[in-house]
């Protein structure tokens, strides 16, 4: 039987990624993941906040906690965001609080690199290292939420967890069941490179909103090293019995994508029906 020329080519192009797949090594500067106590101080004081007008009675704030201007005697609905692997330089997490801020919603985003020369990375290393570093993220969602739970102005009935690429595994995987809602940005709920297991506890009953490029370079099938033949970019078979959760695909788009309109209508749809805005 002769072979089709697409499926010498297709062959030719499956041959390449496994390649690849085998190949790809990243690499580590090794350094601390446990923080101490002076850390944890540091994670929540500079953590990037956005606080919208109704809080501060002037103008809308964005920059770090500890130089947060006067808030007034008001409770507004929060945003808990996990920065992803190159932390809050990321101008897209400040335009996006921005933004949050603008629709009456604060935000905070827990500074992950206030452990002095913690542990980086680029990608892909060994999936022990990367589940040290879950497990440390994920320590900072509860030092984050005791801290915003201590705040005044947090109506603690209204607090979203959220995340981007690494910070949204823990976002994710949390099994607690303080947060009215969850969103995951750039992030696949998948079994690939990045985790041994994606160990994802949202429940069926939880609002959920997951957003991801369609061609995402480390979560969807367009990286040749992503580790799972199966997997499809996004979090639909974890989501599937989850009536109140919602997927968004954007086509073509890159792995950060919070300030995309195509991300910006959904996730405010998602906020103002949750928060009842």
């Amino acid at each position: 039987m002769n072979m089709k020329p697409f499926s010498l080519a297709f062959a030719f192009s499956l041959c390449m990624s496994v390649a690849n797949a085998q190949t790809s090594k990243g690499d580590i500067k090794a350094g601390p993941l446990t923080h101490t106590q002076e850390s944890m101080l540091t994670l929540v004081s500079e953590s990037q906040v956005a606080l919208p007008g109704q809080l501060t009675s002037k103008e809308i704030y964005v920059g770090p906690l500890k130089s947060a201007p006067a808030i007034g005697n008001v409770k507004v609905p929060v945003v808990l965001f996990m920065h992803g692997s190159s932390g809050l330089g990321l101008k897209a997490i400040a335009d996006w609080q921005q933004w949050l801020a603008s629709l009456g919603i604060a935000s905070i985003a827990p500074n992950s690199f206030a452990l002095k020369d913690r542990l980086t990375y680029t990608s892909p290393i060994d999936k022990d290292t990367y589940e040290k570093l879950h497990a440390f993220r994920a320590s900072e969602i509860d030092i984050t939420l005791k801290a915003l739970q201590k705040m005044p102005w947090v109506d603690g009935n209204k607090i979203v967890l959220a995340g981007t690429s690494e910070g949204s595994v823990p976002v994710a995987r949390y099994t607690g069941k303080e947060f009215a809602g969850r969103i995951m940005f750039a992030w696949s709920c998948e079994d690939n490179y990045f985790v041994k297991a994606h160990q994802t506890a949202i429940p069926d009953d939880q609002p959920t909103l997951n957003i991801i490029s369609s061609t995402d370079p480390y979560f969807s099938p367009s990286n040749a090293w992503l580790g799972n033949a199966q997997g499809v970019g996004h979090c639909g078979a974890v989501l599937k019995n989850n009536k109140k959760a919602s997927i968004v695909l954007i086509p073509g788009g890159p792995h950060t994508v919070l300030t995309f309109p195509q991300a910006k209508g959904p996730v405010q749809g998602f906020l103002t029906d949750l928060f009842k805005l």
